[in-house]
C-alpha cells in the first residue's frame, strides 16, 4: 500500500529541533512519513517516534485516535510532550526526563579505527543494543543514517549513528560499548566521527539523553555539546 503523502511543513517560525520528529518527517526523512489526520510516524521497524502537530488545535480525542490507528492494537510509540494525559487504558511502558544537547561549536573528526556498518551488520548492532541498552534500535533504524562501529577481534564492540534528520541538523544516537571495553575512550571517539560525516554534509550535530544519565551527559558535554531544551520523553503501549 502506499504511504499517504505527507503534505503539511513545520511551522516557520519554530526551530526544527523544537519538534524534530515532526521536523525530519516533513522534511529529509519525509520518505518514511506514514500519516494518519494531524500525526505523523516512523514505520515501526525504523523507529517508534511518533510526530505530534508543531501547534496545538482540533480535538485531542482524534488525536489519540489517530495515535491508534497509526499503532495499532497493542502497538507502540514513542513522543515528546503531549499537551495532555493519555487515554487511561493505554499503557506507559516509559516516562524520561531527558536533555536535547546541541553541537554546533564542537570539533568533529574521522577515526581510523571506525567502520562504516551495513545491514549485514544489523544483527550484531541489536545484539549490542540489546547488551547494553542505549535507547530503541529496530531491525531498519540503520536506514535512518550513517553508522560507524569499532570491532575488536572481528567483533563489534562500540557504535553511534545517525537518527532523526530535521532540516539543517541530525541526531546522533545509539552511542553504546561493549561493558568489556567500556573505559577506553571508544564513545568519546565514535561521536565525532559520526558528527563528521554529519558536518561534512553541511548539518550540525544534536542529541537526546536522559537527563539522570549524569555520565553520559558529561561526556557529550566535554566533546562540546551545550543544552538546547529538556523535553520529557514517553512510551505508549496500546491495548490490545
Amino acid at each position: 500500500m502506499p504511504r499517504p503523502r505527507v503534505s503539511d511543513s513545520p511551522v516557520p517560525h519554530r526551530h526544527p529541533l523544537d519538534n524534530p520528529v515532526r521536523s525530519a518527517l516533513t522534511g529529509p526523512h519525509a520518505h518514511f512519513a506514514e500519516l494518519c489526520g494531524r500525526l505523523l510516524r516512523y514505520p515501526p521497524e525504523v523507529s517508534g517516534w511518533l510526530a505530534l502537530p508543531d501547534e496545538p488545535g482540533g480535538p485531542v480525542e482524534a488525536d489519540w485516535a489517530d495515535a491508534a490507528a497509526l499503532a495499532g492494537p497493542g502497538g507502540f510509540l514513542a513522543l515528546a510532550g503531549f499537551p495532555v494525559p493519555p487515554p487511561p487504558e493505554w499503557e506507559v511502558t516509559f516516562r524520561i526526563e531527558g536533555v536535547q544537547l546541541v553541537g554546533a561549536g564542537m570539533a568533529t573528526a574521522p577515526d581510523e579505527e571506525a567502520v562504516r556498518l551495513g545491514p549485514a551488520d544489523v544483527p550484531e548492532m541489536l545484539d549490542l543494543v540489546e547488551r547494553t541498552r542505549p535507547g530503541p534500535f529496530m531491525v531498519r533504524t540503520i536506514e535512518m543514517g550513517a553508522y560507524l562501529g569499532i570491532r575488536r577481534g572481528g567483533a563489534l564492540v562500540a557504535m553511534a549513528g545517525e537518527r532523526m534528520r530535521p532540516p539543517g541538523w541530525s541526531e546522533i544516537s545509539a552511542v553504546c560499548t561493549d561493558p568489556a571495553f567500556r573505559g577506553q575512550g571508544l564513545a568519546a571517539r565514535l561521536v565525532p566521527a559520526v558528527a563528521d560525516v554529519i558536518r561534512a554534509r553541511g548539518e550540525e550535530p544534536f542529541l537526546h539523553a536522559a537527563a539522570d544519565n549524569t555520565n553520559a551527559v558529561r561526556l557529550y558535554e566535554s566533546l562540546g555539546f551545550r543544552l538546547r531544551a529538556t523535553p520529557t520523553f514517553l512510551g505508549l503501549r496500546i491495548p490490545a
